[in-house]
């Protein structure tokens, strides 16, 4: 029998036996978790060549066969970007006519129509009725379609009577029934047809076009708006305030609705909150010592308010509001009123002048630039071809050390898209932008044909090129060009500039490996508190706001960051599918119903989460503080040195190995004595 020392020993060995063990078990978790991950990311590419068409109905996804989906691909992750457009008085006129001659029947069955589609169910019931009234009948005769694959359109059906085919390169898919909606794509952007649909049986339908179905949902938003800043208007304590502050108020007011009954208020809670009187009318009631009772003080009705000491830091209720019938409220809480009325504009001009400290190093000679002409570059080769022309590395012939990027847009491309406005904006905001984060232009050419945009050449790749390469970012690396791309928006937020389009894509490394964000024709200047409606960005990456053209602003960025961050930490999109229906249904569902995957970390999730909130006015960064102070606050930040990225100081996760090109691949432009420098975007 051993001694007592021996036993010790021998219980201590055990106990280290199990520790190692238990660090094995770790590690074969680990192991198996990033198998499972890469098993995921193998499907999630097989699946890009193994798409369905998108199909009308509930039973669209069941209806394809394996056979069918095996032959179909993915496209390629485009900018979308509608034509812009405002609401007419013709068109006005038309819609309020076409709402006079619907049964009520009819009524009850479109609405029950758009209540069954994945798209459609997420507008609001004023909305649907709205879109209703202003829908037109037409009869269709058998075997005659109503569309036609492959071609482009701009109207949403729902059958009232008869039966529909669906089919795919002449393959039956599905029938449409009535009370099916098929075409709503054609309705938010100028979508190419997929599939034909042709009447099985003499048929009856109700149409929505583009134009009728945006200027419903624009005139709805602009109403909404007008509505809560004269309900702000119409309090004596706000009367002083500037338009603009009173405009980015009722931005972030969020309407509320209670029932009959409800208390809204109760005696002794803490608050915070001011409520405006949209619809309805409360009562108030106090409850006095000794009292079983409560006796009512006050009603109040529609444009009155209630909770206002709130604001000033008088939190302690005294008294009840209760709901008579059913009520809406306007509501703001105190942190955002204070952030409001304080205007926070100047931490955002700090973080611009923050900004501007990051100097760009550069060989760039500014004297020698600004009086070059188009004959003063050679072409070294072609880099890249866009929807409106191509993308040249180009160098001066005086100095072949500075080498740039020249955009050669078609100008004929650009009218016939309706794309000038687009392009127009995108020349003037960055013309201004002098950001360390933002591709520089310099300057821009225009001959008779071709529009010559130069701007400084990033060599070091894409960040979608490099995320294809690597699979997925480590926490450290994504924190890294995450970081880039908020200083970048930061920059433009503070000048009123919504991006639109953030996408690894458009995400571009210079030769030191940091990341700066490329222009976009989706970029354009909003006002303080205003809002714009252009269905405008990439699918995968769009916020639910443009999606359901609720009316949308600088907040939309933020959804669009949470996007790359999770698609920088996975390899994979939170909101993908086969075809754009299921990816606008996916992102409609809204991120609590995305399943994380393991190489994404607590924190990240957490962040993640924060920014792809369905509600706009609840995003990291949405207050009128600017993002750059919640985001750099945020824990998946914890220790980032911000201060070394805007001083350049940090070593970048990747730097890339640059190989310039041979001179003997340069030739000098066609056209350069009809060439002419253009700076005035005002006459484009």
């Amino acid at each position: 029998m051993g001694t007592l020392r021996d036993l010790q020993f021998a219980l201590q060995l055990k106990i280290e036996e199990l520790r190692q063990r238990d660090t094995l078990i770790d590690e074969l978790e680990l192991e198996l978790d990033a198998k499972d991950e890469l098993i995921r990311r193998l499907q999630k590419e097989l699946d890009r060549y193994r798409t369905t068409v998108s199909l009308p109905g509930p039973s669209a996804v069941s209806s394809a066969t394996p056979a069918q989906n095996e032959d179909k691909q993915r496209p390629k992750r485009q900018t979308v970007v509608s034509e812009p457009f405002s609401p007419d008085a013709v068109t006005l006129a038309m819609i309020s006519h076409r709402s006079c001659d619907k049964k009520q029947e009819s009524q009850k069955l479109i609405q029950a129509a758009f209540m069954k589609n994945d798209l459609l169910k997420h507008l609001s019931e004023e909305e649907i009725r709205a879109i209703t009234a202003c829908m037109y009948r037409t009869a269709i005769s058998q075997g005659c379609f109503v569309i036609q694959e492959g071609t482009i359109g701009d109207q949403a059906f729902v059958l009232e009577e008869g039966r529909m085919d669906v089919t795919k390169n002449g393959r039956k898919l599905l029938t449409v029934e009535p009370e099916d909606v098929f075409g709503e794509p054609a309705v938010l952007y100028n979508c190419t047809h997929t599939y034909s649909v042709s009447a099985q049986t003499d048929s009856k339908l109700w149409v929505i076009d583009r134009k009728s179905y945006q200027t419903v949902l624009i005139q709805s938003g602009l109403n909404h708006l007008a509505h809560s800043v004269e309900l702000l208007r119409s309090l004596p304590f706000l009367q002083s305030l500037p338009e603009d502050v009173i405009m980015k108020m009722s931005d972030h007011m969020k309407e509320t609705n209670y029932a009959d009954g409800d208390y809204i208020i109760r005696q002794g809670s803490s608050g915070d909150t001011l409520y405006i009187i949209s619809k309805g009318q409360v009562t108030v009631t106090e409850k006095r010592p000794g009292r079983e009772d409560q006796g009512v003080l006050t009603e109040l009705f529609e444009r009155q308010w209630f909770g206002e000491k709130a604001l000033w830091g008088e939190d302690i209720q005294t008294g009840n509001v209760m709901a008579v019938g059913e009520v809406t409220c306007m509501v703001i809480d105190r942190e955002t009123f204070k952030d409001v009325i304080n205007g926070l504009v100047c931490d955002c001009q700090q973080d611009v002048q923050r900004s501007n400290k990051s100097k760009v190093e550069s060989n760039e000679d500014p004297a020698l630039l600004a009086s070059s002409s188009m004959s003063d570059f050679q072409i070294i080769c072609t880099v890249g071809v866009g929807e409106f022309g191509h993308v040249d590395l180009v160098q001066l012939k005086s100095n072949i050390k500075h080498i740039f990027a020249m955009r050669v847009l078609k100008v004929r491309q650009i009218l016939n898209n309706s794309q000038r406005e687009h392009i127009r904006r995108e020349g003037r905001i960055l013309m201004e932008a002098h950001c360390p984060f933002i591709v520089r232009l310099h300057k821009t050419f225009r001959d008779a044909e071709h529009l010559y945009i130069l701007t400084e050449a990033c060599l070091g790749g894409d960040l979608s090129s490099l995320l294809k390469n690597k699979g997925y970012f480590d926490d450290c690396s994504a924190r890294f060009y995450t970081a880039c791309v908020v200083e970048a928006l930061t920059y433009l937020h503070c000048q009123g500039v919504i991006y639109r389009d953030i996408k690894p894509e458009n995400v571009i490394l210079d030769e030191r490996g940091y990341a700066k964000l490329i222009g976009s024709r989706c970029m354009k200047r909003i006002e303080l508190g205003k809002k714009t409606w252009t269905f405008c960005g990439t699918l995968d990456y769009m916020a639910p706001e443009i999606i359901l053209n609720k009316g949308h602003s600088l907040c939309a960025d933020l959804w669009s960051l949470g996007v790359l961050v999770f698609e920088l930490l996975s390899g994979g999109l939170p909101f993908d599918g086969s075809d754009p229906m299921k990816i606008l249904s996916a992102t409609l569902h809204g991120i609590d119903q995305i399943e994380f995957p393991k190489t994404i970390s607590k924190d990240a999730c957490g962040f993640i989460r924060k920014l792809c909130s369905n509600s706009p006015l609840e995003r990291l960064g949405s207050r009128g503080n600017g993002a750059i102070q919640d985001i750099q606050r945020h824990k998946w930040f914890e220790g980032f040195n911000w201060d070394g990225l805007s001083k350049r100081t940090l070593t970048p996760p990747v730097i890339p190995k640059v190989e310039h090109p041979l001179e003997s691949a340069m030739c000098a432009f066609c056209s350069e004595d009809s060439v002419e420098q253009y700076t005035n975007w005002d006459d484009f």
